[in-house]
């Protein structure tokens, strides 16, 4: 379970109601927004959630189109050579970090949860590059389990421009977003940001004339590293 924040921020009518308006407006923007990433079971949705990290969900499920034609159980993972690994997922960027989370996660799997991946969030942090975000999504896609709010950059971009926080650690975020959303919307909240995030909230260029959200979004003051 999240700690306390004790930055979090203080839940005012006022922002409590603009959380509201903002849920409101992308479920009924985005009613169709979940998960895009490729996969057949748990495993692979645990593969490509860490291959996922600084890489474009587009370009994840084009390496695992590949990747899970030639893998095809945890043991295969748990023995895969190394130096094949790593080439085999290189487009995805940081391949060795990856490579290494990859296996070792496998492996971790097989000896300690029965070859199965786990369903709670204290045992899927045990696992190599496993944090709050993808454990969060493993959670919710593949057991209906939420315990919190999965926070990527999509996440961080949009809701600090909102004004529902004003943190910039994932962790932070989070626990922000939890203090302020009723449980039932945390799962989906999640991939209605980021379709916002794809089309309108772009991190370059933000289409702020054509955002529903121009008459409810605090732009001035925000911090301009988060137009860059």
């Amino acid at each position: 379970m999240a700690q306390k924040n004790p930055s979090a921020p203080k839940i005012t009518p006022e922002l409590k109601s603009r959380a509201t308006k903002i849920v409101s407006i992308l479920e009924k923007t985005y009613p169709r927004a979940k998960i895009v990433l490729w996969y057949k079971n748990n495993f692979e949705l645990l593969v490509s959630v860490i291959l996922s990290a600084q890489c474009t969900d587009k370009q994840v499920n084009k390496v695992t189109e590949k990747l899970f034609k030639k893998y095809h159980t945890v043991k295969d993972y748990a023995t895969a050579n190394q130096k094949e690994f790593e080439q085999d997922i290189r487009s995805t960027g940081f391949y060795r970090n990856k490579t290494k989370n990859v296996i070792g996660a496998a492996k971790m799997i097989i000896e300690k949860f029965g070859g199965k991946v786990p369903n709670t969030m204290e045992e899927l942090l045990q696992l190599p590059g496993v944090a709050r975000k993808t454990a969060n999504i493993v959670l919710g896609n593949a057991f209906g389990i939420v315990e919190g709010i999965a926070v990527d950059t999509h996440m961080r971009r949009v809701n600090f421009r909102l004004g529902l926080t004003k943190q910039t650690t994932p962790e932070k975020i989070e626990q922000d977003l939890m203090a302020l959303l009723p449980k039932e919307k945390w799962f989906n909240y999640t991939y209605y940001v980021i379709e916002h995030g794809r089309a309108i909230c772009d991190a370059k260029k933000p289409l702020c004339k054509e955002c529903q959200f121009n008459k409810l979004c605090p732009k001035n003051g925000v911090d301009p590293k988060f137009y860059k």
